[in-house]
């Protein structure tokens, strides 16, 4: 399919977006962020589109898939939008963001933020989010989201694991629009937090895939070599963004670790 347009002028004015660079394809839109960000001379808040993402990655080395054409952006801030300093809770306020900002256009979707990076519908993955420290005090938040396509074309092992715009609304949604929703929301919310830590957990508590549900965290690796296992009921999060976790030992709050197990996340094709 052909990509929908994106107006750089517009995004400027509505979105607050200073540099846009657009890309036919790319292997990584964090790949070409890291570049910009080096750059003292390149304006900020800075964006990086592709329009084929061909080794788009998640964290933890695993990587993400989604169709042609999709919203697959990088954006460049300063951390001074966030008071200063790169904080573990940027995930979770990009990934309340992008949910606000999708519900607002459709409003018959229901997203939820599955901590600490996703966003799903149904339990199904529609958005990824990686975040990533730079040097001289800059921060990228990588983004991408199911804006086209359909789950079916997706490779084979993780097509009932992803969820699309188009299988969940009856249409695609354009780039442009997304971005001028999102953009905006992300950098209010930022400075907000940065004054109010309390904002995060308020906004992010509505919109939790796992409050109320079991679940395993894993960590590590053991001693033995294999993840750690931290297992119950979720209790949403801390105002420093850790997963509340009600175990056997008391209740935890983490700040790191992922509900994939590692043994089953997805590395990408053999040809690329």
């Amino acid at each position: 399919m052909t990509p929908d347009a994106i107006d750089p002028d517009a995004l400027r004015a509505r979105a607050g977006i200073a540099t846009f660079i657009h890309l036919a394809e790319a292997d990584s839109t964090m790949d070409r962020a890291r570049t910009v960000a080096a750059d003292p001379a390149i304006p900020l808040p800075a964006a990086v589109v592709a329009d084929r993402q061909l080794a788009g990655r998640g964290r933890r080395g695993a990587r993400w898939w989604q169709p042609p054409g999709s919203l697959a952006m990088s954006l460049v801030l300063d951390a001074a939008v966030g008071g200063g300093e790169v904080r573990p809770i940027w995930s979770l306020a990009c990934g309340v963001a992008l949910a606000e900002a999708l519900m607002a256009l459709e409003p018959a979707l229901e997203p939820r933020v599955r901590w600490p990076n996703d966003i799903e519908v149904e339990g199904a993955k529609l958005a990824g989010i990686l975040v990533e420290m730079v040097a001289g005090g800059g921060v990228i938040f990588g983004v991408g989201v199911n804006t086209t396509g359909r789950a079916a074309d997706a490779p084979a092992g993780i097509g009932r694991a992803i969820a699309t715009l188009p299988d969940l609304v009856g249409h695609p949604l354009p780039r442009q629009r997304l971005l001028e929703a999102f953009v905006p929301r992300l950098l209010e919310l930022l400075a907000e937090i940065a004054s109010d830590p309390d904002t995060l957990a308020a906004r992010y508590r509505p919109l939790c895939a796992l409050t109320g549900r079991d679940v395993t965290v894993f960590r590590g690796p053991t001693s033995g070599g294999g993840p750690d296992r931290i297992q119950g009921p979720c209790l949403g999060i801390d105002r420093y963004g850790a997963l509340v976790i009600d175990t056997v030992a008391g209740r935890l709050h983490l700040e790191s670790g992922s509900l994939t197990d590692p043994a089953a996340a997805w590395h990408g094709l053999a040809d690329g």
